[in-house]
């Protein structure tokens, strides 16, 4: 009867286990030394050899020349747990035998001796689908166990673990298994099958399994049955649905020379051969990160899964991007992936990412744009707009406002010709200030009558014809408090006009206009 690739080359001692040196290492001194725990927590990637891990040390600990780190693999305990079938080694699905029920069935078990090797051991796969009220009723027995029990519970979420039960274990975390070592153990696999496979077919297997055995190990045992003995990448990635490095590399040739219709022209071609939009997306979120990361550590880097020749390609194309481009890019992408999931039109959804790729692609920095601009100096100034009178909103032209130090006299001389001595008067000895468009008038408290001749004064300023402006009247001791309460609005006004004055301040507001409503000085 066949057996898949996963099953017949499942590691039998920890030399054969792929990566994981930090659990392996310590497993192997603790046995060497017995110096066994009575709980153990594996958890980590799926695939990555948690349950193969608690299997070999189920063999460590009942081989008839054990306690070892080095089982014979002979004996009759070792062979029946190799093959699943030892008594005294239970192995637990806890996705099934999740319930209160199951685990007072194994607090009972425990209690029993084992039948004929030295340790009874207990295997708990997905053991954080185990209920809280399970984990309770199990509680002291993981905590107080018989000499000769064992617990292993594997895990890929070690988390959802209550604190009660991983603080009364020893917890290892297996890695995801490096990219190289997944690809060494593959070709070592293939070599021993008689199969045929180059390396960039193997590549491919390698980034399907994302970092598990398990999944790439699958995935070659699917391509052997497709393609035979002999595969090659083309073929491969064909059944997986993978893209190759060319497919994508359409997009970024689509983002250097800003052509839209090209993006539209790879969405058309990934609909008419049945391609999954969705997963193309992914794919593309992944090239992106991959250029990213190619263009800030180079070609050299492991930080990207690929082979040395894929990964030399990647670093060419990323040579053609700045970093803040391909951030941009990744971010649209995973923008995009997101959208994909949830939509019911994933062409129209995935023709519109692209193209905000390509216009995203012609944006350039606020520092970009004002360097460009020339200063204001140097620019030529338009022609002043000429209107004809009958056109004129308001025909009579406006005066400028007369400067603060003569608002005084021009006021006074106004008032005095249109017959308002006692107004001429009070203004004679005020204080008169313009700010914001108003004109504050501070007069003392004998003249406090000024304040009911706002309409006078609004009557000499369009005889005086300057524009219109508020008028606001403090009286006597009133003003002090007025003048303290303006100190703020003073300062702000003077750190506008410095603002305002800045040369890159006016560059920026020449590019882009707008309205400058505050400004604020950080320093206060």
């Amino acid at each position: 009867m066949y057996q898949v690739i996963a099953r017949k080359y499942r590691p039998q001692s920890f030399a054969d286990v792929v990566n994981q040196e930090h659990v392996k290492t310590t497993l192997e001194n603790a046995i060497a030394q017995n110096r066994i725990a009575h709980g153990y927590i594996f958890s980590g990637q799926r695939g990555t050899g948690k349950t193969t891990v608690a299997r070999i040390v189920a063999r460590c600990l009942n081989c008839v020349d054990g306690p070892t780190n080095k089982p014979c693999g002979v004996c009759a305990s070792c062979r029946e747990i190799a093959a699943g079938g030892s008594v005294d080694v239970i192995e637990i699905d806890a996705a099934s035998n999740r319930g209160i029920n199951e685990m007072r069935e194994l607090r009972e078990n425990v209690r029993y001796q084992p039948a004929r090797d030295r340790y009874k051991v207990f295997i708990i796969d997905e053991a954080h689908q185990i209920t809280n009220e399970a984990f309770n009723a199990l509680l002291k027995t993981i905590e107080e166990p018989p000499g000769w029990a064992v617990f292993m519970l594997c895990t890929t979420e070690a988390h959802k673990i209550p604190a009660t039960i991983a603080s009364r274990c020893q917890q290892f975390s297996f890695r995801s298994v490096d990219f190289e070592d997944l690809v060494a153990r593959m070709a070592w696999i293939c070599e021993q099958e008689g199969i045929h496979a180059d390396a960039e077919a193997l590549a491919v297997l390698a980034q399907a399994g994302e970092g598990s055995v398990r999944d790439s190990l699958s995935a070659l045992d699917q391509a052997i049955a497709c393609c035979g003995d002999t595969l090659s990448a083309a073929e491969v990635r064909a059944l997986l649905g993978a893209f190759s490095l060319d497919a994508l590399e359409q997009v970024s040739q689509a983002l250097i020379e800003g052509q839209p219709g090209r993006m539209l022209e790879v969405v058309n071609e990934l609909e008419r051969n049945g391609h999954n939009l969705q997963h193309f997306s992914r794919e593309l979120a992944r090239y992106f990160r991959n250029l990213l990361v190619a263009r800030i550590t180079g070609a050299e880097t492991r930080l990207i899964a690929a082979s040395v020749a894929e990964r030399q390609k990647l670093a060419e194309i990323a040579g053609q991007f700045s970093e803040e481009d391909l951030t941009r890019y990744l971010q649209l992408s995973l923008d995009l992936f997101s959208d994909l999931q949830a939509s019911l039109q994933p062409r129209f959804h995935l023709e519109l990412g692209l193209l905000r790729m390509v216009h995203a692609g012609r944006l350039v920095s606020i520092e970009e744009a004002l360097a460009g601009v020339p200063a204001k100096a140097e620019r030529p100034h338009p022609a002043p707009r000429t209107q004809h009178p009958e056109h004129t909103p308001n025909p009579q032209p406006l005066a400028p406002s007369p400067p603060q130090g003569s608002w005084r006299e021009k006021l006074h001389a106004t008032l005095m010709d249109l017959g308002m001595e006692f107004t001429a008067d009070a203004i004679e000895h005020s204080e008169i200030v313009e700010a914001n468009g108003e004109l504050r008038v501070t007069t003392p408290s004998e003249f406090s009558l000024l304040a009911m001749q706002e309409a006078e004064l609004q009557k000499a300023l369009r005889q005086i014809g300057g524009r219109p402006l508020r008028i606001k009247i403090t009286i006597g001791e009133a003003a002090a408090q007025e003048k303290i309460a303006a100190a703020p609005a003073a300062r702000e006004d003077d750190a506008s006009r410095r603002a305002l004055a800045n040369q890159e301040v006016q560059r920026f507001r020449d590019v882009f206009g707008g309205e400058v409503r505050t400004v604020r000085n950080l320093k206060e």
